[in-house]
Order: C-alpha cells, then structure tokens, then sequence
C-alpha cells in the first residue's frame, strides 16, 4: 500500500527533517507529549481558509456555517470573524454560539422539533431567522405570539423537495420520505407558504432545503436546485436557502467538489431556472473536516494467525463514532513517518466494550508500527468530537488550534470528575 495520501492532510502540514509530521508549525509528536492522546489537532489556517472560499463563493452573509459539524466557542468566533453566519439547530448550540459573544442576529435557528422553550428563547435574543420545518411548529410560533409581544420573527419554511441523494440513507434528507420539512410533492409546502403570508406571527422570508450529508455528486445538488427554484420563483420571496451537505474526501481514491465548484454549479442551476431570490447555503463538513487529525497512542496488537491482526489505540467509537453508524471508511498513519509505505494490513480498533468498536475495518500501516507508536487518522475534523460519548465512562478528548508554531486547547480534556459533573449520587 502507498504513502498516505497527502490530500487528506490539513492545509499547513509539511515532513519534518527527520519525516515526522508537523501541522501549523508544531510538531504532531511534541502536542501528543504535551496534551496526552487521543488528541484532535485542528489546523486553524486550513479552517479560515475554507471560510473565506465559501464567503467569497457565495458572498457576504450568504455562506452560513453549520455547527453541528463541530462547535466550541472559538469555532464559533472564528467562523464569524471571517465573516460567516451561524446555522444552529438546538438551544444548546445556540447557547455555545451566544457564550461565544457571536451576536443572534448572525444566527440562524434550525432544528426538525424545536421546543416551546428553545423557540421562545430564540425569539427573545433575535435570531436572525427561524427555519420552520413543520405545521407544530408554526402553531408553537402562533402561541407564543399570543403570550407575549416578541418581535415578530423572520422565517424560513424548509421544504422536502423529494431529490434523493448519492449518501448512507441516514444522512440523506430531502426525499420524500424523511421526517424533516414540509413536502413538496404532497402540497404541504403550498400549504405552509399559504399559511404563512397569512400569520401574524411570522414574516416569511424565503424558502429552505437541505438533501443531505458528505454529498459528492455536484448534479444532486443541481437538481435540488432545480426543484426547489420552480416551486420558489413564481413566490418571489427573498430568500433562498439550499442547505450544505458538500462531501469530502476520506480515503485514497476519493474526490470532491470543492466549494467553489458548488458555489458554481449551485448558482447555475438556480440562475437557469430564473430564481431571483438571495441564494444562500450552510457548508459544515466542507469547512473543518479536511482541518483536522486524531492522534492516537497504540497500546496492544494482536495477530491472530489466518483471521487478522488487531491493532488497539486509547480512543475509538467514543471519540468517532461514524464507522460504527455508517461504515465510513478512513486512513490511517504513523506521525513519526508520514511517508513511509503502508504495507501491514490491520483492523485499528478502540478500547472499548464492544466488538464493533471499529475505527478502521481495513487499514494500513508501516510494517514496523509497534505498540507505544502514535497512530493518526486524518479528516476527523467533522463530526468526531461533536458526535463523541463517555461510553465506558471514558472522558473525551481535547480539541488544539494550531497555527503559526503556536498551540491553544479550545477544548480540554475531560477527567474522571467530570464523568460524576451530573451525577446526584
């Protein structure tokens, strides 16, 4: 098997004289002595360079950053200082996003059963839109219209527009059958426009759809496009919101639009179909997944004679959950030899209770991994830590920025006392 692909690296990562790995200035194996492992190592020039691209793919306030791909305070501010909006889709990511000093008028409220609470919360701190995604939910809306005078909030209805995906079924969005938005093949989008124009107790705003997660095929992306802007023109609102869901490559082999191909394609479609609404989108996996590794300290290996050889690292489905839900696949290395020929065919597996504590089915390594090595796996930027568990009771990783020779944990890591913060006895 080849080297790692150096693609699926961050942006700064270059070979040391001596061919280990250093990311933003700083030497991978020095942050494993100083943080401990697991470690995330985020390359913050990588994150701010995506921002920028989708800023100026899209243009100013109409490139909006989903947090539920990775969220912390410092995420928040940076994405925002360069000049990104924020899309949340709980009262938690919200909360995070409001610690973070982001104001709620570069917020925008998402979420498929929002709460009376979270709603109400919302329109006391001024988002700067509400993404409805059901009937419930504008009755909600009407309610607390009625309780209280609250600034009448600008909306989003999010619409089904029935394009199914190329993704796993669990991240695909926006066929029909999904428990997300209002349909558009059975008339409830009508219905909800209808509805809208006529309450008092929204300003409907524009139209939204989402169909899907880590999405490599540019064309599903122009034909949600397309349907969504023949049911949005003749309504000349607005807005126009088609969601995120830009792919990524994980694995050697994989390509992916990048976000300017998107903007391009996305922009075609909706320009063809004679859309003259504000075109917005809500990249997130495309922002910080390529920016980031997992390192990892490996403590056991087992060969089994004829079956396979095991190779057990100190994190795992805790801190990335993905190959256990969907079968991702990723890649794996040494940090001391980046470029070293990955010839050992191995399963990397976590320490937890749990045959399926998977993290890469088929890997390769160099034939002289030992226990004691670090083991990384890049492109873990996206939904590791912002899907992460104390399974086992086994505390969470910290999160480093790295940038210009400098290290800052945004996150650290959690310890055994944390595990009982909740716990009333």
């Amino acid at each position: 098997m080849s080297p790692l692909p150096r693609s699926l690296l961050p942006d700064t990562a270059v070979d040391a004289p001596d061919g280990s790995l250093i990311i933003g200035g700083c030497s991978v194996e020095d942050l494993a002595q100083e943080f401990g492992t697991p470690l995330f190592v985020y390359d913050e020039t990588h994150l701010r360079a995506r921002c920028r691209e989708a800023v100026t793919a899209f243009g100013p306030d109409r490139a909006v950053y989903a947090t539920k791909a990775f969220l912390c305070r410092a995420m928040a501010r940076l994405a925002v200082q360069e000049g990104m909006l924020l899309d949340v889709a709980t009262g938690g990511e919200l909360h995070v996003a409001l610690a973070a000093g982001v104001p709620a008028s570069k917020c925008i409220f998402h979420g498929n059963n929002k709460s009376l609470d979270e709603l109400r919360t919302a329109l006391e701190v001024g988002v700067r839109r509400v993404v409805v995604d059901s009937f419930d939910e504008l009755d909600r809306l009407d309610s607390l219209h009625q309780q209280r005078s609250y600034a009448t909030p600008e909306v989003l209805l999010r619409i089904t527009p029935g394009v199914h995906a190329h993704t796993h079924e669990y991240v695909a969005t926006g066929q029909n059958d999904s428990k997300f938005g209002f349909n558009l093949a059975n008339g409830d989008a009508m219905r909800a426009v209808e509805r809208a124009r006529r309450a008092a107790s929204v300003q409907l705003m524009g139209l939204h759809c989402h169909i899907g997660s880590n999405v490599f095929a540019v064309d599903s992306f122009r034909r949600a496009a397309a349907a969504m802007a023949g049911f949005a023109a003749p309504l000349e609102l607005p807005e126009l919101v088609l969601g995120g869901g830009l792919g990524v490559a994980y694995v050697e082999g994989e390509t992916a639009p990048t976000i300017t191909e998107w903007a391009e394609a996305v922009r075609e479609a909706s320009q063809a179909a004679g859309v003259r609404s504000e075109v917005s989108v809500e990249p997130g996996r495309a922002i910080v997944a390529g920016a980031a590794i997992t390192v990892y300290t490996v403590g056991t290996i087992k060969r089994i004679p004829g079956v396979r050889t095991y190779v057990a690292v100190d994190g795992g489905m805790s801190d990335n959950p993905r190959p256990v839900l969907y079968g991702s696949g990723y890649e794996a290395f040494l940090p001391r030899a980046v470029d070293a020929d990955r010839r050992r065919r191995v399963r990397i597996v976590g320490k937890h209770c749990e045959s399926g504590d998977v993290l890469l089915f088929n890997a390769h390594l160099p034939a002289s991994v030992v226990v004691g090595d670090l083991l990384a796996v890049p492109v873990t930027g996206a939904y590791g830590h912002s899907m992460g568990s104390n399974y086992n009771k086994v505390p969470r990783p910290p999160v480093v920025f790295v940038a210009d020779g400098a290290a800052r944990v945004v996150l650290r890591r959690e310890t055994y006392d944390d595990l009982l913060a909740t716990d009333v006895g």
